[in-house]
């Protein structure tokens, strides 16, 4: 990390960083101004247990450039294992700020994923609405297939030829972070790993309410509004997190006990 704020807090062993929004932000810039390959994790619960149950994916969550603690639970365990200064930061607003800084700081942005292209081109109106100077130079959905060798080098080469500095990539968790962890030398961007926040821009899906966010119950209204879709990861992952992280706490305390000791 090239700022001295950030510290690194493990959440059964994803290492996520502890930093706020601004702080993120800084680093996010001066990544895009490098012109490198780098990405950032948004993390939550979903993404945690995915690494606890892969090594693989583990690393590449751990060897990006940022964990940001996106889930509520996740700043809470940030909180309970010691660091005061942990704090929510959410992947939307993020992208917000990012959107919004676009034509003031010079910043080319991009968007890969989606459902469709119609929907990529309603997130494009609907942020220009909010950021009228943001710079927009690329857009592609790839197919729910995976791309062969020469597709996905053809995808490289035009994001690097749209001198795309900010690359917001929405393929979900854990693809997306796979893609952006095996093309991170080859482009000269910082990718962000957005999930489903096209969906939410475009208003094809709804937010939770301010007031369920800051609760911790996202979870709990995105299960409500897509159970088909979501209730086996919800109900499996969730009480795994918690079993986990307990016995996390726990031994984090008594190894904290015994050095005082």
């Amino acid at each position: 990390m090239s700022l001295e704020m950030l510290e690194s807090n493990k959440v059964i062993e994803m290492e996520v960083d502890v930093v706020n929004l601004e702080g993120s932000l800084t680093l996010i810039h001066e990544l895009s101004f490098a012109r490198k390959g780098a990405y950032v994790c948004v993390s939550n619960v979903h993404m945690c247990m995915e690494t606890f149950d892969d090594l693989t994916f583990k690393n590449i969550v751990n060897s990006a450039d940022m964990v940001i603690p996106d889930g509520r639970p996740i700043s809470w365990a940030q909180k309970l294992l010691g660091s005061n200064r942990a704090e929510q930061v959410r992947g939307q607003d993020i992208m917000n700020a990012l959107c919004a800084s676009s034509g003031e700081k010079n910043l080319n942005i991009g968007f890969y994923g989606g459902s469709s292209d119609l929907l990529l081109e309603r997130v494009v109106i609907k942020l220009k609405e909010s950021f009228p100077s943001i710079q927009v130079t690329y857009k592609y959905s790839p197919p729910f297939r995976a791309l062969t060798e020469e597709e996905n080098k053809a995808v490289v080469d035009h994001i690097n030829d749209c001198k795309v500095n900010i690359l917001f990539v929405g393929i979900g968790c854990p693809k997306q972070e796979k893609w952006m962890a095996s093309n991170k030398e080859s482009l000269n961007c910082v990718m962000l790993g957005v999930g489903a926040a096209f969906d939410f821009i475009a208003g094809s899906k709804k937010h939770a309410p301010t007031w369920i966010q800051y609760l911790g119950f996202e979870w709990l209204f995105r299960l409500c509004s897509e159970p088909r879709r979501l209730w086996k990861r919800y109900l499996k992952q969730n009480p795994r997190f918690l079993y986990h992280f307990t016995k996390q706490l726990v031994q984090h305390k008594l190894t904290n006990r015994c050095d005082i000791d």
